[in-house]
């Protein structure tokens, strides 16, 4: 179990809403085009109230960069796909290792999956602990220019590397890991403004209300006077549930 999902559950109830026009969208979507098993959902929904968060933000990287956008990689994430993804990456860092999955070792297969869990949750169908995307609150993003093109923060979302951890750059004293420090900590700030949280391991993911999100407010201790923090006098996670 992962150390945010000891953080209990009660669900304010807010719907699943469809993200609204004014961002950018991945088109084709990753794991669609990868036959990922959404049925009747997509994955550009979010949670009523979360969704008004990220226009605050989108609003607000406009008054910084008018021509800049906010681009949705990812959001919402039903439990089959959760699980469909975690396979495809074991499957694909076997394949760089010239392994074949079904051969496995024990010892193989929690090699991969240690590197796996860094960066996927676990497709727990638990409802009291749902992968982060799971529950509507989650989100992966990046930034586009007027031109829909996406702007370098150097690395891919999703790359298992040690470069999709926040601060990979920090000590990078050259122009170009300057400017990805610069891009980096822009992203952040944009979604900082309206309450998200960034994920430790991954400088693309960002959530509001679920049990990551309260974990990192208790671990970072959050100025709550910079941004509206209002959900965490309660304590316990604001949203949760497996959709």
């Amino acid at each position: 179990m992962k150390p945010y999902q000891s953080i209990s559950i009660d669900d304010c109830g807010e719907p699943l809403v469809t993200i609204s026009s004014e961002f950018a969208f991945a088109n084709p979507h990753a794991y669609q085009s990868l036959g990922a098993p959404y049925g009747d959902r997509s994955p550009f929904y979010l949670r009523s109230g979360v969704l008004a968060r990220l226009q605050r933000s989108q609003a607000f990287l406009q008054q910084i960069h008018p021509d800049w956008r906010i681009l949705i990689f990812d959001a919402y994430r039903p439990i089959s796909v959760q699980q469909f993804m975690v396979e495809h990456t074991l499957t694909q860092l076997a394949v760089e290792r010239g392994w074949q999955k079904e051969d496995l070792s024990l010892l193989q297969h929690q090699e991969l999956m240690t590197i796996v869990l860094q960066f996927w949750a676990i497709p727990s169908h638990d409802p009291a602990t749902p992968p982060p995307h799971s529950t509507g609150a989650a989100i992966d993003v990046t930034l586009v220019d007027r031109n829909g093109k996406e702007i370098d923060l150097g690395g891919a979302i999703d790359e298992i590397s040690p470069r999709s951890f926040p601060d990979y750059y920090a000590s990078d004293s050259s122009f170009n890991g300057q400017e990805f420090v610069d891009r980096r900590e822009l992203l952040q700030k944009v979604m900082n403004f309206s309450g998200f949280q960034r994920h430790p391991h991954e400088w693309w993911h960002f959530s509001y209300g679920d049990q990551m999100y309260f974990w990192l407010v208790g671990s970072n201790q959050v100025d709550r006077k910079a941004t509206d923090l209002s959900p965490i006098d309660r304590k316990v996670a604001c949203y949760g549930g497996c959709f």
